[in-house]
């Protein structure tokens, strides 16, 4: 007996939350893919009947453990680690690990869920994971974040490998944390493979590994203007957050023309009616990377620029680039950004847009690059470190420029494939089916695994 979208999805959800209880990031990015994937599922009994929604929100793994680490002042000190691996369908378990308070076990599993589907998006052979830990890199020394970082891989190196699991950089763990982690892993193993990307050119990492989210998020959202008869060129650009993608972001929608208002941190936000140029941009990645300082001193240095509490999303602007966290943007936000002329709206942060928001943005038909789409160019870039540090070379530049913008594009027409209605395209929806179908259909090879 045909069953309709709404009932499955609620019986979806249900067992869900019941299976997970108070994990709200992983309801919320389960719920967000579901509610456009139901519907197209329920026309597949294949995938009804082999139960693949529910099988790929079950992890098929997860280790939890203790890192244990001792400070300067020699106190022992413990965090919580964690690994969590979604999926190994169609390739290696691939994504980033996380130092931050904020890491927890619902945090993970939403955030390997969607990189799933962000990698399937790729066409690369990667399949889904993610991992860190509570532990905050912030005001610690070089010596005890090197502490930290082999503690840590002390333990995780017994479950990733370069066929098993390829970890990465994420919020909180930069080159310093990568170096830290792979000189831990070839210590512990004698071994050296590609078992993490974002490394160090010196050592196996790609060129334009740093700059390739932020680029990505731009092209993206140019790739979907094309679409829509536009471009770059004269939009006034808000960006929140102020670390790589952020600053890449930046970089890239000036070089094609548009004008960007806004940069952020946890204290505010930085508006410059003016733009923030190569140069402006230069201090900030300067203050932030080297000083580790506040936002706020952009206002102090650049005349006409003003600092304010809170986030950029009241500011009036054409284009609007997420880039700081998730959950960043509520629906009287997104409402506001509308109000005040939005029409596209490109995810540099994973799952920035709380799902008042998302419907805020489909309903009123704005061009919305969703996180798992347009974010990819990171980790599309890592699948190539992946494929360099196999081969034993090093692609130029050049070439990596050029596999990049081929991949963005190619993850716009898988969207276009299946978001088009009639003259809209609903760009989530697109997402969500595109990576979801590669994901399924090599499920559904496997048989019962």
């Amino acid at each position: 007996m045909a069953i309709s979208a709404n009932e499955y999805l609620d019986n979806f959800m249900t067992g869900l939350k019941r299976r997970n209880p108070g994990e709200t990031e992983f309801h919320q990015a389960c719920y967000e893919v579901a509610s456009t994937l139901v519907p197209y599922i329920v026309t597949k009994p294949k995938y009804i009947e082999a139960q693949v929604l529910e099988r790929l929100t079950e992890p098929d793994r997860v280790v939890i453990f203790r890192v244990s680490w001792e400070d300067d002042k020699q106190n022992i000190r413990h965090n919580r680690g964690y690994r969590v691996q979604c999926s190994n369908a169609i390739g290696p378990y691939k994504g980033g690990i996380r130092f931050h308070p904020s890491v927890t076990l619902s945090v993970l599993k939403f955030l390997a869920f969607e990189q799933t589907f962000k990698n399937s998006l790729t066409g690369l052979p990667m399949g889904g994971g993610k991992g860190g830990a509570d532990f905050n890199p912030k005001g610690k020394s070089d010596h005890e974040v090197m502490r930290f970082c082999q503690s840590f891989m002390t333990e995780l190196h017994r479950y990733i490998g370069d066929d098993v699991d390829v970890p990465a950089g994420d919020i909180g763990v930069g080159g310093r944390e990568i170096g830290y982690m792979f000189g831990q892993y070839k210590r512990l193993t004698t071994r050296f493979t590609g078992v993490l990307t974002g490394k160090g050119l010196e050592y196996g990492g790609s060129k334009i590994r740093t700059e390739a989210t932020g680029y990505g998020v731009v092209y993206f959202a140019q790739n979907m203007m094309k679409q829509a008869g536009t471009d770059m060129a004269g939009k006034k650009v808000l960006v929140s957050g102020s670390g790589n993608v952020a600053t890449y972001a930046v970089e890239k929608a000036t070089q094609l023309g548009g004008k960007v208002l806004t940069m952020s941190d946890s204290s505010g936000y930085i508006y410059d009616k003016d733009g923030i140029n190569a140069e402006k941009l230069a201090f900030i990645q300067d203050l932030k990377e080297v000083r580790r300082g506040r936002i706020e001193e952009y206002a102090k240095q650049f005349k006409g620029a003003e600092f304010h509490e809170g986030r950029p999303w009241n500011v009036p602007c054409d284009v609007a680039l997420p880039c700081a966290t998730q959950n960043e943007i509520n629906g009287a936000e997104a409402k506001a950004l509308l109000k005040n002329g939005m029409k596209v709206i490109s995810e540099g942060a994973n799952m920035p847009s709380d799902q008042d928001a998302i419907n805020a943005y489909i309903d009123a038909k704005v061009l919305y690059g969703p996180s798992k789409a347009a974010n990819a160019g990171g980790v599309s870039v890592s699948g190539m470190e992946m494929s360099q540090n196999s081969a034993r070379l090093s692609w130029s530049e050049e070439e990596l420029q050029k596999l990049l913008l081929s991949v963005m594009k190619g993850i716009h027409e898988r969207c276009v494939e299946y978001g088009t209605e009639g003259k809209y395209v609903n760009y989530m929806k697109g997402a969500n089916i595109a990576g979801f179908v590669k994901v399924a259909d090599a499920m559904l090879a496997f048989g019962v695994a």
